[in-house]
């Protein structure tokens, strides 16, 4: 590893004071490095080419804009676990200066996650989320109604809080508060689960890697396209959007064995 960056979380205040010590520990490496709030990521765009690596700084809110920063490219992560549950890190920030010359070192595995594209229609915007789209109701307590079409045809045709398109990543995030399926870190699927529909079946469709999805939205209330729960779009009535596989991928790079979701799972539910 010759170049290096830290994106660090802005508001937690340990994580600034910890990239500052990263920095000391690269610089005494012999390798370069630059730092820049996960927040500004049009900052830290252009710093990312010609990177070797990404370390996050906080917990996993932090990675997801790390991730998206990143795209088109594809520059490893390490996650250093500053937040709650951690999903997503790798290191705790006290085995951090222990574990990091192997990272560096080229030891270690790529773990490659699947990533969304979200397109909203009507704008011709693009998305890409690590973790999901949500598309429902914003901030009044108001059901919309949201039709639901895979691959052109109807799947579902709900009034609810909303419906989450998730990844295999998003499946331990939003999703799981959903009571959604956890699928394995690799997968390819995709999850479609409403949000308290009702009078309606709240559960969720695991969908083929290839599956696209369009989601209409019809409301007199205020609706919402979210991008991993951290960009937020407001929709009209009549709105479109559509949901497929992005042509992107986050990248992790692991030193913990290859097996090792299962027992991390176990324990990051238990809150340890």
């Amino acid at each position: 590893m010759k170049r290096v960056g830290i994106l660090y979380h802005p508001k937690i205040e340990k994580a600034k004071a910890f990239s500052g010590e990263l920095e000391k520990f690269l610089s005494a490496q012999g390798i370069s490095f630059w730092t820049c709030s996960a927040w500004e990521e049009d900052k830290a765009k252009p710093q990312i080419a010609g990177s070797d690596l990404i370390l996050s700084i906080g917990g996993d809110g932090t990675i997801l804009r790390a991730v998206r920063a990143i795209v088109p490219g594809e520059v490893p992560v390490v996650g250093i676990n500053l937040g709650n549950l951690g999903f997503m890190t790798e290191l705790k920030a006290d085995e951090a200066f222990g574990k990091l010359p192997r990272l560096l070192g080229g030891e270690g595995w790529i773990e490659e996650r699947a990533m969304l594209e979200a397109e909203l229609l009507s704008k011709g915007k693009v998305f890409h989320a690590l973790n999901d789209v949500f598309v429902g109701r914003r901030s009044l307590a108001r059901l919309v109604q949201i039709e639901t079409r895979v691959d052109g045809e109807i799947l579902a045709n709900h009034r609810a809080d909303g419906v989450i398109v998730a990844t295999a990543t998003g499946s331990t995030g939003y999703l799981l508060a959903a009571d959604g399926p956890i699928l394995y870190p690799e997968a390819k699927q995709i999850v479609f689960k409403p949000v308290c529909p009702h009078l309606a079946p709240d559960k969720a469709v695991v969908l083929p890697p290839e599956a696209k999805i369009q989601l209409k939205v019809t409301t007199i209330h205020e609706a919402m396209l979210s991008i991993d729960g951290q960009v937020e779009l407001p929709l009209s009535s009549g709105d479109e959007v559509g949901v497929k596989l992005s042509p992107y991928i986050g990248r992790f790079l692991r030193i913990r064995p290859k097996a090792y979701f299962y027992s991390y799972l176990e324990s990051r539910l238990k809150g340890k």
